[in-house]
């Protein structure tokens, strides 16, 4: 199975399309998802709530998918593939304010809240896309009290996060990550620049893990 995740930044043409396709994906776990994505032989499950009028906080595509299932989070989409519950998250940065779909008053508050429902959810549990903190080391988005949040969720659903030490375009660690369960054998992980002919489709590479 390989699964991939990406940033749109609300963009959306036929070359973000050739390029979700060329990551052959059976799951994808998108956030900032443009009105218009559509991704050829798969269905989009996205959030109800947008982020902006042609934005909607995220979304989870797939081929063979149960799609109708209610968003745990105001800026998570969820479906259940073949029996697997897949989540694509936005979750709070430093500066994303306290209006909706927020609950809290600090950084790490807002964090627990928007992850406290996928840790709900009934393994196995794939879970993934702008988490809006790296994993290891230093951390200019999120926070070290987010980040225990997260790893939090991530232990109590058995899961491993193959793109907590892939590199960043603009340097640094990856804030999007894609988390599996620790008893499915990983093949791969790795970052994929979005870009063609040398330009960029969005300020974020894709990631992609491939499992058994």
């Amino acid at each position: 199975m390989r699964i991939g995740t990406w940033n749109l930044a609300g963009r959306w043409s036929d070359a973000q399309g050739e390029f979700l396709s060329s990551l052959r994906c059976d799951v994808l776990l998108l956030t900032e998802v443009h009105v218009e994505t559509r991704v050829p032989g798969m269905r989009g499950r996205t959030t109800y709530a947008r982020m902006a009028p042609d934005r909607f906080w995220a979304a989870v595509f797939t081929a063979d998918a149960h799609l109708a299932y209610p968003d745990p989070h105001g800026a998570a989409a969820m479906a259940v593939v073949g029996g697997v519950t897949c989540i694509s998250s936005v979750l709070p940065w430093r500066s994303c304010g306290s209006g909706r779909p927020w609950s809290g008053e600090r950084h790490a508050d807002k964090t627990a809240h928007a992850v406290a429902p996928v840790g709900r959810r009934r393994p196995p549990v794939v879970w993934g896309g702008r988490w809006n903190h790296a994993l290891e080391g230093p951390d200019h988005v999120g926070s070290k009290k987010g980040r225990e949040h997260i790893f939090a969720v991530v232990d109590a659903l058995g899961l491993q996060v193959p793109t907590a030490d892939l590199p960043a375009h603009r340097g640094g660690l990856s804030i999007d990550h894609v988390a599996v369960p620790k008893d499915w054998v990983l093949v791969a992980a790795e970052p994929v620049p979005a870009s063609v002919e040398g330009r960029r489709l969005s300020d974020h590479d894709a990631y992609v893990v491939e499992v058994e």
